[in-house]
């Protein structure tokens, strides 16, 4: 009787840990080889992951919500049908209704079965005492709906116990880090949109909630006052709050600021709090230390007249609206053009063998913000591209970041990166280079400014080019050159006739 024990596999592109986002199986079900077992978020993108084992599963080794690192236990298989996997899936299936508390690693007992997680409501010793045969009157789950649904009792028979009314009042959260960021910034889970799995809220659902109008924050000392007032049975200031004083997130219109600082109501007193470094932002952080450690990097900066760039994209939409070719689809088509002409800048540095090393290929990296934080998604063979091939990679890239589904090959590889940092209003930046890159064009926002043009000055649609180089692979003459080139290009597309 053979029982596998399945590992969080490698993920790959360097990626050393994920977050159980949803199961896909429950204990006691069969499974077969290759079958997608459990949704994980890595760093870099969601990803499903198939079991390489046929049977039963026996125990599922970390609940939603948990961090594993690569090689830590995530599932267990035992063979189908076998007594093995029939007993686990009885021990189970009696822990769940007896809530004995001999429970599997990470989970709790007396918990819906539908959503597999645990919930441990803190309630004064005035609710702890109950009788033995509550749990006896909890009706069993016969829908989703019914167990999501802030209006519990409105849907289901009034239950016996507080603790069970809390169960189906709650939000769907299963991460204590999600309802620990809640709980801080006073935000009502009830008033959140979920946009997880199975209306499962995310610590992203969270963060766009934090991110609303300052005047609909309410501090959380308030919320907790407001909530005991009205029963002070539930604790909670996050979870009890009136929805209509909370933040609310709408997914298909996110917060329009895109540095996603948490507003503070006026009078709400300052308080320090320390926020974990994982996930994207831990990925961010020591790509950028890195690149900061290893790269003696130089910028140079020009500003440009974008009139002539910003006409020819208007008559491509006017003409040619099918191949939707925008303002990054043509500074694209420049900087390839561009690293053509200046290939040191399309290198990176070998610091083991003390080489450079001049790509064969143009993978232009560029910069994406996304309710994750902010990606860098390559298009691969950039250089054997048309514009208008460019302009659908780009949109295609760009969706599948915003949707947080792209793969970890399609975050990986970039042999140069385009920053349009003009969409935050910004007209200027001293950009990180992208380790291991080598150098980095970022583009400021087109606004009319006075302009000298034939001897007289007229207002013309102007932005700043931003150009970070790293010192090893060239000198300020290349950078130079290449910037001109850029600038001479987005002054004058007809330029670019001669070099595609």
């Amino acid at each position: 009787m053979t029982r596998h024990v399945f590992r969080l596999p490698d993920l790959g592109e360097g990626l050393t840990e994920a977050e159980i986002v949803d199961w896909k199986v429950a204990v006691g079900d069969t499974v077969e080889i290759d079958q997608i077992v459990v949704e994980v978020e890595t760093a870099k993108a969601a990803v499903e992951v198939p079991v390489p084992y046929a049977g039963t599963v026996l125990s599922l080794n970390a609940s939603a919500g948990t961090v594993l690192s690569v090689g830590e236990p995530l599932i267990e298989v035992g063979p189908a049908g076998g007594a093995g996997g029939s007993a686990a899936a009885e021990r189970y299936r009696e822990e769940e209704r007896a809530g004995s508390g001999n429970v599997l690693i990470g989970y709790g007992t007396g918990h819906t079965p539908t959503t597999r997680r645990r919930r441990t409501p803190r309630k004064p010793p005035t609710t702890a005492a109950q009788p033995p045969t509550a749990p006896a009157s909890k009706p069993a789950p016969t829908s989703r709906a019914a167990s999501t649904s802030p209006a519990g009792p409105t849907l289901r028979p009034a239950p016996a116990s507080p603790a069970v009314a809390d169960e189906l009042q709650a939000p769907r959260v299963i991460s204590p880090l999600v309802r620990r960021l809640a709980h801080e910034h006073g935000v009502d889970l009830a008033a959140v949109t979920p946009t997880g799995p199975r209306g499962v809220i995310l610590r992203r659902d969270v963060e766009r909630a934090i991110a609303a109008p300052a005047s609909s924050i309410v501090p959380a000392a308030s919320a907790a006052s407001a909530a005991s007032a009205v029963d002070p049975a539930t604790p909670r200031a996050a979870e009890t709050a009136s929805p209509a004083t909370q933040p609310t997130s709408d997914p298909a219109h996110p917060s329009s600021d895109p540095t996603r600082t948490t507003p503070i109501a006026a009078g709400t007193p300052l308080r320090a709090e320390r926020i974990p470094l994982r996930g994207l932002r831990r990925v961010v952080a020591d790509k950028l230390s890195r690149s900061r450690t290893e790269i003696p990097d130089a910028t140079t900066w020009v500003d440009v007249d974008a009139t002539g760039l910003l006409e020819v994209k208007d008559v491509l939409r006017r003409d040619r609206p099918d191949l939707g070719i925008g303002l990054l689809a043509l500074l694209a088509r420049v900087c390839v053009a561009a690293l053509r002409r200046f290939p040191e800048l399309n290198s990176s540095v070998d610091t083991a063998r003390a080489e450079i090393v001049r790509h064969g290929h143009v993978n232009l990296g560029f910069a994406a913000q996304t309710d994750r934080g902010l990606v860098v998604p390559v298009v691969r063979d950039a250089h054997l591209m048309t514009t208008a091939q460019l302009a659908a990679e780009l949109t295609r890239l760009t969706a599948l970041a915003r949707e947080g589904t792209l793969p970890p090959a399609a975050l990986t590889g970039g042999t140069f990166t385009l920053n349009n940092y003009g969409v935050f209003g910004v007209d200027g930046s001293t950009p990180i280079i992208n380790h291991p890159e080598a150098a980095l064009l970022g583009v400021g926002r087109i606004i009319d400014r006075p302009w000298v043009r034939e001897g007289a000055v007229v207002p013309r649609k102007v932005t700043q080019l931003s150009f970070t180089f790293d010192h090893r692979v060239c000198d300020g003459g290349a950078a130079g050159g290449f910037l001109r080139f850029v600038a001479d290009c987005v002054e004058n597309p007809a330029i670019l006739l001669a070099h595609v």
